[in-house]
């Protein structure tokens, strides 16, 4: 019988959030639609558990059209009050608008900067930090990054883009590594 794969802890709950943790988290991105894809669904998680939203995930690709920002940006009322009957998705009014405000905003980066991922990976210098935390009791739930991109993101007009959802969106997309120092993705 193989031997199962040590990871970090929180993600020992199913195969579903193994998966995850062995092939996306931690995983530098730069592809913008990717990017945008992470951060709107790390808001949604504001208040729930990530595994809420993993489980969501492919519903929300499919009621938000892949996260396409120039089609979000345009939803209307119409697509709004239809979003927020959708049980597929967490729907809170306050997280769907979000989504789609951050869309406009987005864009603007977009426009600005060249590229979401030129604008978003500048907080880290443009390379994943490399944490070794011995353990889960030691990995940090926000820092004086997460706080400086929150407050410039607020600063855009995005919404749900609090340090804690940032240090979140940047363990996610690999800006920073926190795997554990037992777990086989940190080797």
């Amino acid at each position: 019988m193989a031997k199962e794969k040590i990871r970090c802890a929180w993600c020992t709950k199913d195969d579903l959030y193994k998966q995850y943790h062995d092939e996306e988290w931690g995983v530098p991105v730069y592809n913008d639609q990717q990017l945008f894809e992470m951060l709107c669904l790390e808001g949604a998680q504001a208040g729930l558990s990530w595994y809420t939203v993993l489980k969501k995930r492919e519903n929300y690709r499919k009621a938000f059209d892949n996260f396409d920002a120039l089609k979000m940006a345009r939803y209307t009322d119409k697509k709004i009050e239809k979003l927020l009957l959708d049980e597929g998705i967490i729907r809170n009014r306050l997280k769907v608008h979000a989504f789609i405000g951050n869309a406009k905003a987005y864009l603007q980066v977009q426009k600005e900067f060249g590229s979401f991922a030129t604008y978003i990976w500048q907080f880290t210098g443009g390379k994943p930090i490399q944490n070794k935390p011995a353990s889960l009791a030691q990995v940090p739930a926000k820092t004086a990054i997460s706080d400086a991109m929150s407050k410039a993101l607020l600063q855009r007009g995005f919404k749900f883009v609090g340090s804690t959802i940032c240090y979140a969106f940047m363990q996610a997309v690999g800006m920073v590594n926190d795997h554990t120092a037992d777990c086989w993705k940190r080797k």
